[in-house]
């Protein structure tokens, strides 16, 4: 049996109790030895279980976040996830289903999907070789490869683009109404928030002189991770064993995918973001890619007003403030760095 979790999301308590939702699949996924893993490191109020089954393969259970659409991860993101495996990319996981075939189900008010586990650790930042970041960089690669072909699309103003420009319509918006963050003196997020939000007034033009030029210009989009960061890429040695998280697969163009890979891996490194886009073009084409640096800095951006809003206007609730804390300052280092260039 798995003991009980208990979840804090958007400051309401919900119970999680796997065992209800493992009944759905195969003996050998139910009756596996299931251990939790909290949100392992995360902050979007997913939860986790690892489980080892009699014959030792391992699984990840996971209970989406709230709000999470089942048919969205069964019609699109499973299925991509499936066709990039049946591509031969091994580091992607393997989608379980249930015992009636579907890929995710809903019970007690979260949408639930197991996975193969994949082996590995997100340990670039402890060990950073030219070898690690190829193989990072050639993995993407060839995941957009595989998604290139599953649907031909037009070209459009690049998605992450138009939505960087809507983020900061609406930030302007609510500071014009008079809105601050309000950090209380004991929250150890405040030194950071404070600074953020001091550092914005200077930040925000730029953004917008930045992402004009790129509102009408139409680029080729396809199927793209859109979270792929640091902590989501796993290695075993030099080899990257494991790309992991799906959740916000959309549409849009592949550079948003290498800003979000390089931005994070090399968080005050220009330099080490142009190698990683060598690197990618030497695996397939890029077009524009001038637009990686772009979506990398913007997009640092608007992660920093989000955090704001979400942590001081929605009074989201996180248990571990001083690990949101580390990654706002993050943000903050890798901006200001990027700014000086």
């Amino acid at each position: 049996m798995v003991s009980v979790n208990a979840a804090i999301c958007q400051g309401r308590s919900v119970t999680l109790n796997p065992n209800t939702a493992l009944p759905a699949y195969p003996p050998a996924l139910a009756l596996a030895r299931w251990s939790p893993l909290g949100n392992a490191g995360g902050f979007s109020g997913a939860r986790l279980w690892r489980g080892v089954a009699a014959d030792g393969r391992e699984y990840c259970l996971k209970a989406h976040p709230v709000g999470a659409d089942a048919g969205r991860l069964e019609r699109i993101l499973h299925p991509w996830m499936i066709a990039a495996r049946g591509a031969g990319l091994d580091f992607v996981p393997q989608v379980e289903r249930t015992r009636d075939g579907r890929t995710a189900i809903e019970i007690a008010e979260r949408v639930w999907d197991v996975c193969e586990w994949m082996p590995g650790m997100a340990d670039f930042h402890a060990n950073p070789t030219d070898e690690r970041l190829v193989a990072a960089v050639t993995a993407l690669a060839q995941l957009h490869n595989a998604w290139s072909r599953l649907q031909p699309m037009l070209p459009m103003p690049c998605p992450a683009i138009m939505r960087r420009w809507e983020a900061i319509q609406e930030w302007e918006k609510l500071v014009a109404s008079g809105w601050r963050p309000r950090p209380t003196a004991d929250d150890p997020i405040a030194p950071h928030a404070n600074a953020a939000w001091s550092h914005l007034p200077a930040w925000l033009p730029k953004l917008r002189a930045a992402l004009t030029p790129w509102l009408n210009e139409p680029v080729s989009v396809q199927p793209c991770l859109c979270d792929v960061w640091h902590d989501h890429v796993l290695f075993t040695g030099d080899r990257v064993t494991g790309l992991i998280d799906f959740g916000a697969a959309k549409i849009d163009h592949v550079a948003v995918d290498l800003a979000r890979l390089l931005g994070s891996l090399f968080p005050e490194d220009v330099k080490a973001i142009d190698q990683g886009v060598q690197v990618y073009e030497r695996q397939r084409r890029l077009s524009f890619p001038e637009l990686v640096a772009v979506l990398d800095w913007t997009g640092t951006v608007i992660g920093i007003t989000n955090w704001l809003r979400w942590l001081y206007l929605d009074y989201r609730q996180y248990s571990d403030r001083k690990s949101l804390a580390a990654r706002l300052l993050v943000l903050q280092r890798s901006l200001i760095s990027k700014m000086a260039i």
